[in-house]
């Protein structure tokens, strides 16, 4: 039985169980929904069997070793992804402007950190890419146990991650992707390469573009070493199953049919706007990241512009660009609107 399929079922006994809401207690009325099917493992509900089996699913459907859910976030997959592969005075290479998880994960192995430095692209006022040779550089005479790289970036630019899977191969390194903001690249092939089947481990969010509920996460591994000892060492032996059966369900349609062509028709749709867009500059290697410059504005005037004049929130901005995020919720009527206001920029 799936997560979601269990969720469902209506349970008859009494409980005198956690949560002690007893799923008909409702503090947070506009919730009340989400009370009823938060549910715990007792004898009356087994979820913990059906979590087996949906991640095992997931396994198949991302062709790793092993897919693992999150409920707190890719900051517990990256955390994880380090627990299990770094010990106690080993070092961890890992870029200096990185999320602060990657540092913090470091730290919580008791593990050495080593910081590299990436090039910026001075025109938009983003990093660059992580490359081979960066990479390379340390690894030669540093006795590094594990890498992390981030890509893609926030803005969108990819790292090459099967090269630099190859230069970690060649020193015996693990390799750790935290591709929290490229969930949807399994699954269409006009977004950039996933490292789900080439890195060691990879660590995805799918509510950051692929229409997951806050803070829903995976963590994908494909080597030998057995994720599961970390996890349960960070994770709550209380996870929320609503989020777990969210997860579930997310993965299905991310993989069905209707869940690809929806991908499609926002790549398409996006590109159209770009095209039609031709008094600004937009850059990047993930289409779903709109990286947008306008030649009369600094990236921070243009985001003042579209958030006083059209009402319409970026995701992040810099002294050249501005970068508004797409996903799985981004329709053709958002777009639309973004479009007009982008043409009506003089």
């Amino acid at each position: 039985m799936s997560l979601v399929n269990l969720l469902k079922k209506t349970c008859r006994k009494t409980l005198f169980t956690t949560p002690s809401h007893a799923q008909g207690f409702f503090i947070f009325h506009k919730l009340r929904n989400f009370y009823k099917y938060d549910i715990s493992e007792t004898e009356a509900h087994d979820p913990e069997t059906a979590l087996n089996k949906a991640e095992a699913k997931a396994t198949k459907i991302y062709g790793t070793k092993s897919t693992s859910f999150l409920t707190n976030g890719s900051t517990s997959g990256i955390i994880g992804a380090v627990l299990s592969c770094v010990k106690s005075g080993e070092k961890v290479l890992l870029w200096k402007n990185a999320h602060p998880c990657h540092l913090n994960a470091v730290k919580l192995a008791g593990g050495i950190p080593v910081f590299y430095d990436l090039e910026k692209i001075e025109e938009w006022d983003i990093y660059d890419k992580t490359t081979p040779e960066i990479i390379e550089k340390y690894l030669k005479d540093r006795g590094i146990k594990a890498v992390l790289v981030t890509s893609p970036s926030y803005e969108g630019i990819v790292s090459p991650i099967r090269e630099i899977k190859k230069v970690c191969e060649k020193y015996g390194t693990y390799l750790i992707v935290d591709e929290a903001h490229g969930a949807l690249y399994p699954f269409s092939e006009n977004l950039p390469k996933s490292s789900v089947k080439i890195a060691d481990f990879t660590i995805q969010s799918l509510h950051k573009t692929a229409g997951g509920l806050n803070p829903t996460a995976l963590l994908h591994c494909n080597c030998e070493v057995d994720i599961k000892p970390a996890l349960r060492m960070i994770n709550t032996t209380s996870p929320s199953y609503p989020l777990l059966a969210s997860i579930e369900k997310n993965i299905n349609y991310l993989n069905s049919q209707k869940g690809r062509r929806e991908i499609e028709t926002l790549i398409s749709e996006i590109k159209a706007l770009k095209e039609e867009c031709g008094n600004c500059e937009f850059f990047g290697d993930d289409a779903t990241k709109i990286l947008v410059k306008h030649p009369n504005y600094t990236g921070e005037e243009l985001s003042e512009i579209l958030y006083d004049k059209y009402n319409i929130e970026d995701e992040r901005t810099n002294s050249k660009s501005t970068m508004l995020l797409c996903g799985i919720g981004t329709n053709k009527a958002k777009l639309t609107r973004l479009k007009q206001a982008l043409k009506g920029i003089k």
